[in-house]
């Protein structure tokens, strides 16, 4: 007979060779070559565990950018990669503070939409300190040498909207109410309105009566400028309006004075209550950034740079500084004989709510 101790000692000895052997398994986990996965099925891993991606938004305060959110969002969740979303609420300060904490939650790349293209240049900085790469989403961030730059074409944005103004308009005074001077994008679409533009201006056919800036973007500001401009008796025979907000606050400021679809009013971004206008007559255009091409281009060009995959970009961008990585998409002018083709067929806003009446 098996003498009792000799079995315990033949039991502990099998209870240690287990241990042994899990502990070699983890070992062997952990020293496991990285991932460099972006498959077919979109899924991203590093060391068996999800990409982390941070995204500094400057703002959510108009519809554009909450779109762009919950799209980033969405498409993070097809490629199998976690996203964690911060808003600075137009605070320069609080971005910062914001790209502080997305560092110490571990993030592997960081996507932001800087709220000021001159201060966010710190913020980059310290990721980058951090061995972190940086995209610029639709904003421009300079000096600071950024991974990529993602965005649409802004200078054709310009462009197309003074087509369509001269298209529609040959003479007459004209109001300009651009976006904030913290945001480059203001700089490059009036960049391309400026070139479209200048023959009219310069033969006196069109007389540009003020060109305005609105802070932060706010539409308040565009009500407040041309509610002025008309309690003083100016004529008014288009204006021009940076993004879809501040076109809606320029509309407000014409129906107070009972001239809602008698001047011409441009915008972009292709914003619900615009295309409501679009199609009602108030105003004239906007402009369509298909926001989903986008953000699936960020999210890949994101695992791409983690992943330290070449990122296929041929075009460049001088950020004041620095020749930096240029990845563009093209706008589209949008007006009553097209949105059927483009927005709406493309489901960025529904039918029913466009046409709401």
């Amino acid at each position: 007979m098996i003498n009792n101790k000799v079995i315990k000692v033949f039991i502990i000895f099998i209870l240690v060779f287990i241990q042994l052997s899990l502990i070699f398994s983890v070992i062997k986990a952990v020293n496991k070559p990285e991932s460099s996965a972006f498959t077919n099925n979109q899924t991203a891993i590093i060391n068996d565990d999800k990409i982390k991606i941070g995204f500094s938004l400057g703002t959510l305060k108009e519809e554009r950018w909450v779109k762009d959110r919950d799209i980033l969002m969405a498409k993070a969740q097809e490629a199998g990669v976690e996203i964690i979303v911060q808003n600075a609420n137009n605070d320069d300060q609080d971005q910062l503070k914001q790209v502080r904490y997305l560092i110490e939650q571990g993030i592997d790349v960081l996507i932001i939409v800087p709220n000021d293209y001159n201060k966010a240049a710190y913020a980059v900085e310290l990721a980058k300190k951090q061995g972190i790469p940086v995209i610029s989403y639709d904003r421009l961030v300079f000096n600071s040498n950024v991974d990529l730059y993602i965005t649409f074409d802004n200078v054709k944005v310009g462009e197309l909207m003074a087509k369509s103004l001269t298209n529609s308009m040959k003479s007459g005074n004209l109001l300009i109410i651009n976006g904030a001077k913290n945001d480059n994008n203001t700089k490059m679409i009036k960049q391309g309105y400026d070139m479209i533009l200048k023959p009219f201006t310069d033969s006196g056919k069109i007389n540009i009566i003020a060109e305005e800036w609105a802070a932060n973007w706010l539409k308040e500001y565009a009500f407040k400028v041309v509610d002025e401009a008309l309690q003083k008796k100016t004529s008014i025979d288009a204006i021009i309006a940076g993004n879809d907000s501040l076109a809606e606050g320029a509309v407000e400021a014409l129906s107070e004075h009972r001239l809602t679809g008698k001047v011409i009013v441009l915008g972009q971004d292709a914003d619900l209550t615009a295309c409501q206008r679009v199609v009602e007559g108030t105003q004239l255009m906007t402009i369509y950034k298909p926001i989903e091409k986008l953000a699936e281009a960020a999210i890949a060009m994101a695992v791409r740079l983690v992943n330290n995959r070449p990122l296929e970009v041929n075009d460049y961008i001088f950020d004041g500084k620095y020749n930096v990585k240029y990845y563009v998409l093209e706008p589209i002018a949008v007006d009553k004989n097209n949105i059927d083709e483009t927005v709406l067929r493309d489901g960025f806003q529904l039918k029913d709510e466009v046409y709401r009446d």
